[in-house]
């Protein structure tokens, strides 16, 4: 079993999937936003490319906890993906900072900004996935 995690943006989708043992997350694309039917055929296909059986998605809250219209398209896209891909739940994740911690690690590991751009959403899904993993350990 795996678990898929999504970055969702306005023009872009960072995907990151764990390992097998559901302790460590990998970057493994961004996915450049065409339409909902392309964007919802290509998760699918990562998805059953990784045997993915729940796909988390980043939920992005304000710092004092309320959902903003970002965070309201998020749900609405989380709750089209759920009716598209029958048998993979599909669930939401606090995403708190992740972009930012992304950038962070990025900028400390001195990747230029132009390959900071092309690979932040990857990064994001990966902070997002391997929060939610540290999560399961820490409950099991």
């Amino acid at each position: 079993m795996r678990i898929l995690a999504l970055d969702v943006g306005e023009k872009t989708i960072g995907a990151a999937v764990s390992d097998e043992l559901l302790l460590t997350a990998q970057g493994v694309e961004v996915i450049r936003r065409m339409s909902p039917e392309a964007d919802m055929a290509r998760i699918r296909e990562l998805a059953e490319h990784f045997e993915a059986t729940v796909i988390i998605v980043g939920l992005p809250k304000n710092m004092n906890g309320t959902i903003g219209p970002q965070g309201e398209k998020v749900k609405a896209f989380a709750s089209e993906l759920q009716n598209y891909l029958a048998g993979i739940e599909v669930r939401l994740w606090d995403e708190r900072l992740s972009t930012v911690a992304a950038e962070r690690s990025l900028i400390a590991a001195d990747v230029r900004r132009a390959k900071r751009r092309q690979v932040i959403d990857k990064m994001a899904a990966v902070f997002i996935l391997q929060g939610y993993l540290d999560s399961l350990s820490r409950k099991g």
